[in-house]
């Protein structure tokens, strides 16, 4: 069978989970269960395989479970009916050991986009709640499953505003400025920030009305939802920026402006979502940003990413579930992962989708 499937996984003290092999439908497979019983830590090894980490922010180490010494990830991947084995190992106090077909992977980040995977979850509500730097990630994590000259000017880019940093530190303490220094670091920055923001730029283009349609589909076009691009940039020269923003940096001992300030602005109504939208319409909102992110990689990579959905329905009035069962029908999804508490909803949902499907009880 041709696209993107995960066949098998084998999980060794991941987390809460000591010990678990699951063999997988080609479509649909739920975990149901009790809170803490592992659901969402099963669907986050999938995702870990797929991208290389967890995802969750946390240290390598606490995604050991704190009676063991190592985890292992053991994965059977299928890409296009080629046979890809992944697997990922960490002991404690070492460093994590990520591989593809027994070949040991020098960075993590050559693994990137290999295998696309979209996750919805409820800690989803950081892109609402926390700051800048999580819809940042959002927007990087997307961009760089198909290019990776974007992740490698991202991570570069973040290199040099730290190494910037601290030489602005330096200055504040010591009284003494060395412009050379600083403006061999901006010429720098100057070059990396255009490219990277111009293809925040057009992502956001492409991303808007994908992000409109799902959220109309989910809501019945009750409300209506927008998403802007902010950045310094929009109207002005980064090499300008820094210029004009050097004593203030120097003052504040770190680079007030570019790239690294962008942010995305989610609104409802004209209005801030964080503010004025509901539970029901921040949950529906933050649903639409990964299903239009899952369209995305699907246009993008020619193939349906592996789509994980952590206690969706949680929180939904029964017309948006249908809605989004709807959506979710209608998608060309390839293969879905679902976790619930109610396995009668969930039972009720895989009826509806009319797909081959294995229900996990754990």
């Amino acid at each position: 069978m041709s696209g993107l499937l995960i066949n098998k996984i084998s999980i060794l003290n991941y987390k809460n989970i000591l010990d678990k092999t699951f063999n997988f439908d080609n479509k649909i497979n739920c975990f149901v269960g009790n809170n803490g019983v592992g659901k969402t830590n099963i669907l986050d090894s999938i995702y870990h395989l797929a991208i290389g980490k967890s995802s969750f922010s946390i240290s390598n180490e606490n995604n050991i479970n704190h009676e063991s010494e190592f985890m292992l990830l053991d994965g059977l991947f299928s890409i296009n009916n080629k046979k890809e084995n992944i697997t990922c190992s960490l002991k404690r106090n070492e460093t994590k050991v990520l591989k593809r077909n027994e070949k040991i992977y020098k960075k993590l980040s050559d693994h990137f986009g290999l295998i696309p995977v979209v996750l919805i979850s409820p800690y989803d509500t950081n892109l609402i709640i926390e700051g800048s730097s999580e819809r940042r990630k959002f927007m990087d994590s997307i961009i760089s499953t198909y290019d990776k000259n974007y992740l490698q000017n991202i991570i570069t880019h973040g290199k040099l505003i730290k190494q910037r940093n601290k030489i602005l530190k330096y200055f504040n303490k010591s009284a003494k400025i060395d412009m050379d220094s600083i403006l061999v670091y901006n010429d720098q920055i100057v070059k990396l920030s255009k490219p990277i923001h111009e293809c925040r730029k057009n992502f956001v283009s492409e991303f808007v009305p994908l992000v409109i349609d799902k959220y109309n589909n989910i809501s019945g076009k009750n409300e209506k939802v927008t998403l802007q691009y902010k950045s310094d940039l929009n109207e002005n020269e980064i090499g300008d920026l820094l210029e004009k923003s050097f004593q203030k940096d120097m003052i504040l001992q770190f680079t007030s402006c570019g790239i690294h300030k962008d942010d995305l602005i989610f609104k409802i109504d004209n209005n801030s979502i964080k503010r004025f939208g509901s539970q029901g319409q921040q949950k529906s909102f933050l649903i639409s940003l990964r299903f239009a992110e899952f369209e995305f990689l699907k246009n993008s990579n020619d193939l349906a990413p592996i789509l994980l959905m952590d206690d969706i329905f949680d929180k939904l009035d029964i017309h948006r579930v249908k809605n989004i069962v709807d959506l979710v029908n209608s998608s060309e999804f390839g293969q879905l992962f679902v976790s619930d508490t109610d396995k009668p909803r969930i039972e009720k949902v895989i009826r509806s989708l009319k797909n081959s499907s294995e229900i996990f009880e754990i």
